[in-house]
């Protein structure tokens, strides 16, 4: 299964690059009215047949206790976008700063990423929620990714590359302004 490479190539990717721990984040795929989500626990460096489920995009409640606890929110992410692809993570510096802002936004102090992400939303909401799934929804309307606070990003794409990207442009965006505010105190 070609997806389930794509899924594995990623989820080795974020947790080299730092963007996630091995058990936590999710990635999820739409294909027609399902979509294909990892697990819940899986490892995502170690993506294998066994560590990915597949859910319809409508409610159902049996297979959604093995699915990821973010599948409300990939779910609603898919109703609510054009989006093909989801990514999770729990990138440290995003993390830091959605907890440093007391704003609704981050705005990118680097050149790519006031290019890519404009700015970046924090949301609130409790993980795995319908709450946390409508504002994340709501946020992903308008943005490539968002910050849920104190908790980690959600991207989107059309493929898993561009969820990637948008993730790792976060989170460079997030240590950029980071180190900044360490230099100018």
């Amino acid at each position: 299964m070609e997806m389930l490479k794509e899924m594995a190539k990623f989820g080795k990717k974020l947790v080299e690059s730092g963007l996630v721990s091995s058990q936590f984040g999710n990635i999820s795929v739409r294909v027609d009215n399902k979509m294909i989500i990892t697990k819940r626990g899986a490892m995502l460096d170690e993506i294998s047949d066994g560590g990915v489920i597949e859910i319809d995009l409508e409610e159902s409640k049996n297979f959604d206790l093995k699915a990821s606890i973010e599948a409300t929110v990939h779910r609603e992410v898919y109703r609510s976008t054009s989006a093909l692809a989801v990514i999770h993570a729990h990138p440290p510096y995003a993390v830091v700063g959605s907890l440093m802002v007391r704003g609704k936004n981050i705005k990118p102090m680097d050149c790519e990423g006031l290019y890519l992400l404009h700015e970046i939303p924090i949301v609130e909401g409790e993980t795995g929620t319908k709450q946390l799934a409508e504002v994340v929804s709501y946020a992903l309307q308008d943005h490539k990714g968002v910050i849920v606070r104190g908790h980690g990003t959600f991207a989107i794409g059309e493929t898993l590359e561009e969820a990637y990207v948008v993730t790792s442009m976060i989170e460079h965006s997030c240590k950029v302004k980071y180190l900044c505010s360490m230099v100018m105190r």
